[in-house]
């Protein structure tokens, strides 16, 4: 247990110091969203971390991080290219800051934020300090590697047809192709079966299973949180949106209904 509270420990400080480096560039910018920015890499600088400090094994530690890191190195490039594309903040954001303080967004962008990443890389975490799996066990970690990679390449192609989509002109009123006609939000799903994956690598040893929070967490947040029902909100109104909602899965994907 000496061995996880070293790496508690180690990981809430690098996530600490990479919010306030965060912090300062969002100010430098004026641009809130700058918090989207370091969302995945700041987890896989915790796998990183977990591989290049930790006493576990080094075969599902080295998995871990190259899965993590390639999912948050995407990620993060994505979401930088969407920044530089518009000179206003994202609107979540303005909506957020009227009416407080500098002080008090500081803290609930980057100092929540902060803390969730921590809660989110807790299965990273426990595998930095947890033996290799034996025997019977290695399969699960196979399977979540197998998911968390199929959550990766469902968020990447889901965010490139949306990206394909917004070039169109004219463009159709509702992204309804691909992935999107599946789903409403395809690359909210494709990232909850990232962190699904993860959570599924660590329970290949104890105490994996006890790290569940994670993936509660992450589901929750994609999908009542700051993901779909934030982007739904955005949609109301919208020509055409009633019909693709009674169509459509809302979160995971499913054919589309027909009528």
């Amino acid at each position: 247990m000496g061995d996880f509270a070293r790496m508690a420990l180690a990981s809430a400080v690098l996530l600490a110091f990479i919010q306030c480096a965060a912090a300062r560039w969002s100010r430098r910018a004026s641009r809130w969203a700058v918090a989207d920015v370091v969302w995945g890499p700041g987890l896989a600088a915790v796998a990183l971390l977990g591989l290049l400090t930790g006493h576990g094994g080094i075969a599902r530690g080295f998995v871990l991080a190259v899965l993590v890191c390639a999912w948050g190195a995407r990620l993060g490039f994505h979401v930088w290219r969407r920044l530089r594309a518009h000179d206003e903040d994202d609107p979540r954001y303005v909506r957020m800051a009227d009416g407080r303080s500098t002080a008090t967004m500081m803290l609930r962008v980057f100092g929540i934020q902060a803390v969730t990443q921590w809660i989110v890389s807790l299965p990273l975490q426990v595998a930095a300090v947890s033996a290799d799996p034996h025997g019977i066990t290695w399969p699960l970690t196979i399977l979540g590697a197998v998911v968390t990679a199929g959550g990766l390449v469902f968020e990447a192609v889901a965010d490139r047809q949306l990206e394909q989509y917004k070039q169109l002109d004219p463009r159709p009123r509702i992204m309804d192709r691909g992935l999107w006609g599946w789903s409403r939000h395809p690359n909210y799903f494709g990232d909850a079966c990232v962190w699904i994956g993860v959570y599924v690598i660590a329970c290949s040893t104890w105490p994996g299973p006890l790290t569940f929070a994670s993936p509660v967490l992450m589901t929750g947040l994609l999908v009542w949180g700051s993901g779909a029902r934030l982007t739904e909100r955005a949609m109301d109104g919208r020509p055409g949106v009633d019909e693709y909602r009674s169509r459509t899965s809302m979160f995971v994907p499913w054919p589309p209904r027909t009528r």
